[in-house]
């Protein structure tokens, strides 16, 4: 079940009715049974694997909770390697056991031991990077004493398994969601404004995904699946659109859960702070996957040294947590390679910034809207760049395609691309829809709070215009097939 589905579409509005109206001190137990419902809509038996890794943190929690004082920290810290060894072992079991067996396979062969044919014949659990980190995060919050131990198993594994931010995010904090599930019964039954404000989100996320994301991944997957047959004009169209795309897909599916979340009285956090308006790569990723960003530096970044230890460690720190973080997205070296170059381009800028700091030198001149504009077009030139390493299948597309964009110059037709004259017109005039709001929320202004302090009539116009926009302007696929979302792979 995705959210730009028939069944969502029923199921949801089910489940909040349904919420509304039952007692307050059972809510928590309907949001629970209804995540594992949605959960289960792909493959009912991975559900044991979620309600696996709810126990195992949730024992741990205890346990951390139990052995406390100076004389018990081994103790605890045994817990805590116990639940990550276990959570992380299931993660590297289904998500890097074929890469790793490959990996081996293609060593023993070039030393002429021989190859290992067998593979693991698993399916990728949706979601499950996604409530794996969550529930570690848990582990290590308690470890931490950032939050208490929950008690309730019930009220934890709704924590793990919500439905609307299960199986793509953001990855939510216990020190954020959790008190939430606690005094889910103070939450008020009816609040028009978080109601209404929570479904316009999840229009504005729908808007994304399958008015601007889906069209444009028609251009983007002919050229990138078909790259030989193009040069650099039409290579970096796809991959300019391949950025538009990803950041819709992705911030769409953040939007749709953050708003479902509202309308039940939840507040997600929120995943992306106009990512391509960053002036920097480190500024990108204040902005882009917020959730994950800040897990890795909590979690691995800090942990590993961060900035305590000098530069040279700093930045090596900085390869080791941008290469996994490439590789928590795919167990390909193409994503180890776009984590590992959004590292050295993090790194670039640092030693730049430096160098001008202790020199007092800037090549590009003084700070003014000119030098800020040359920023955001040479980051995002940069980023964009890089998302040709997360597009392509494998490292030697990624490599090949690259060598075709600058080696060949094609003058393929844009109208050959896959879109036709109108699509081009609906997505251009999106993509600029997309660019004004996002400009809009950079200068602090808030779109919706600009739309609801207008007038009743032309709210209501700008209301149904948007859904007329997802419903006649939407792709939706021969006879209406749902395309799911880019993170569920992750």
């Amino acid at each position: 079940m995705v959210f730009n589905s028939l069944e969502f579409l029923i199921f949801f509005p089910v489940v909040t009715l349904v919420y509304f109206v039952i007692p307050k001190k059972i809510r928590y137990i309907w949001l629970l049974i209804a995540s594992y419902y949605f959960y289960m809509s792909w493959n009912p038996k991975y559900a044991l694997l979620i309600a696996f890794s709810t126990a195992v943190t949730y024992a741990s929690g205890l346990l951390i909770g139990h052995f406390r004082g100076e004389e018990r920290v081994r103790t605890r810290k045994w817990c805590v390697a116990l639940s990550l060894i276990i959570n992380l072992g299931i993660l590297a079991v289904f998500k890097y056991g074929n890469f790793m067996i490959a990996n081996l396979s293609s060593v023993l062969s070039r030393i002429g031991i021989g190859v290992i044919s067998y593979r693991l014949d698993l399916l990728l659990p949706v979601g499950i990077s996604f409530y794996t980190f969550q529930a570690l995060s848990y582990t290590l919050d308690v470890y931490r004493e950032k939050i208490t131990p929950e008690r309730n198993i019930l009220k934890y594994a709704l924590f793990v398994s919500f439905f609307p931010q299960l199986v793509a995010g953001p990855i939510e904090r216990s020190s954020s969601l959790l008190p939430q599930i606690r005094k889910i019964a103070e939450i008020r039954v009816w609040d028009f404004e978080r109601v209404r404000d929570g479904f316009l989100l999840m229009m504005w996320g729908l808007f994304q995904k399958i008015v601007i994301a889906d069209r444009v991944s028609i251009l983007v997957d002919q050229v990138i699946n078909d790259y030989t047959s193009y040069g650099f004009a039409e290579i970096n169209l796809a991959v300019f659109l391949f950025a538009v795309q990803i950041y819709c897909d992705f911030g769409g599916y953040t939007n749709i859960a953050r708003g479902a979340a509202k309308v039940m009285g939840f507040d997600l956090m929120n995943n992306f702070r106009q990512p391509y308006l960053a002036r920097s790569i480190k500024d990108f990723w204040r902005r882009w996957h917020i959730s994950l960003t800040s897990w890795f530096t909590d979690y691995l970044y800090i942990p590993l040294g961060g900035n305590r230890k000098g530069q040279a460690r700093r930045y090596l720190n900085i390869l080791i947590v941008f290469a996994v973080s490439g590789l928590w997205h795919g167990a390909s070296w193409n994503f180890a390679a776009w984590g590992l170059l959004h590292a050295l381009l993090q790194i670039i800028g640092d030693v730049r910034g430096r160098i001008r700091k202790k020199t007092g030198w800037n090549v590009f001149g003084k700070d003014s809207f000119s030098a800020r504009l040359r920023n955001v077009i040479i980051t995002f030139v940069l980023v964009d760049f890089a998302w040709i390493f997360f597009v392509c299948s494998g490292l030697s597309h990624a490599l090949q395609l690259i060598r075709q964009m600058f080696c060949v110059f094609s003058t393929t037709n844009i109208l050959d691309l896959g879109l036709n004259e109108v699509n081009l017109w609906i997505a251009g005039v999106a993509i600029l829809v997309l660019l004004a709001v996002d400009i809009m929320h950079e200068k602090g202004l808030s779109v919706s709070a600009l739309v609801n302090r207008q007038e009743i009539w032309f709210r209501w116009i700008l209301y149904l215009g948007l859904v007329w926009s997802i419903l006649l302007l939407g792709i939706y696929g021969q006879a209406y097939d749902t395309s799911t979302f880019i993170y569920f792979q992750f």
